[in-house]
């Protein structure tokens, strides 16, 4: 039986996390839930946690104005942030915040995860070119299968990824990217091009619990299964599943 945790929720939005603590406490987790960076912090005084979920972009606290409190949770294995660029999802975030966030975080070691609409990707690449920490393209780039290996927005991700020892990629959403329904095979291609470009800086993940899905929401294990398609060597399974996420999230065991 998979581990339970306890869970830290830190969001403002009611909705997320009523969602939140609903699908995790189903999974048999504790969900302790915190409407602002302060009442986490509090939060954080009186528990130990196995996982945080913090929406960086509250205001106050939670939006990093009093970041020096917020990166305590480096002593108790935060290791990153998130941004998001996606349309759909309230699009460019403020990039005044981004870069003095990623100026806070620099000297910890941390990485910072970004989602982009795959169309975006190349205004994007020199500023991508320039960050100073280890980045993460999540669900690969989000490029639709249909347009091919050769369309321009996977072809400036992959160029970045070669020549870009900050850059990685999480070979996630298949469901997100493929052009067909389950079991959403015209993903591997994409993956498989992204683990030959730099094997030693490729994440995965199920997505779970797959949120936004508009068309066909995934098996978890049809998404599992396509990782002897991606990878059929044991060796670059265990790079990319094991040895990698070790080494990004610094884990001490």
């Amino acid at each position: 039986m998979a581990k339970k945790g306890n869970i830290l929720v830190i969001d403002d939005e009611e909705i997320m996390r009523d969602v939140l603590e609903s699908l995790l406490s189903q999974e048999g987790h504790r969900v302790d839930l915190a409407k602002t960076g302060e009442e986490g912090l509090q939060r954080l005084h009186e528990r130990a946690y196995d996982v945080i979920l913090l929406d960086v972009s509250m205001p106050g606290m939670g939006g990093l104005r009093s970041l020096e409190e917020i990166l305590k949770l480096d002593a108790i294995g935060v290791r990153g942030v998130r941004f998001n660029f996606v349309r759909h999802l309230g699009g460019v975030p403020d990039m005044d915040e981004l870069h003095r966030v990623l100026g806070h975080i620099a000297p910890l070691g941390w990485h910072v995860d970004l989602h982009f609409d795959a169309q975006d990707l190349p205004q994007y690449d020199a500023m991508l070119s320039a960050l100073p920490v280890p980045f993460i393209i999540d669900h690969m780039g989000r490029v639709p299968t249909s347009q091919g290996l050769q369309q321009a927005p996977f072809q400036v991700l992959l160029a970045l990824h070669r020549r870009n020892r900050n850059c990685w990629v999480k070979i996630s959403g298949a469901e997100r990217i493929a052009s067909e329904g389950p079991p959403f095979t015209s993903a591997v291609p994409f993956a498989q091009a992204l683990i030959e470009a730099g094997a030693d800086r490729i994440l995965w993940g199920t997505d779970w619990p797959h949120p936004n899905i508009a068309r066909h929401m995934p098996n978890d294990g049809d998404l599992v299964d396509l990782l002897p398609l991606m990878m059929p060597d044991e060796a670059t399974r265990q790079r990319v599943l094991v040895d990698n996420p070790h080494r990004l999230y610094q884990f001490t065991a």
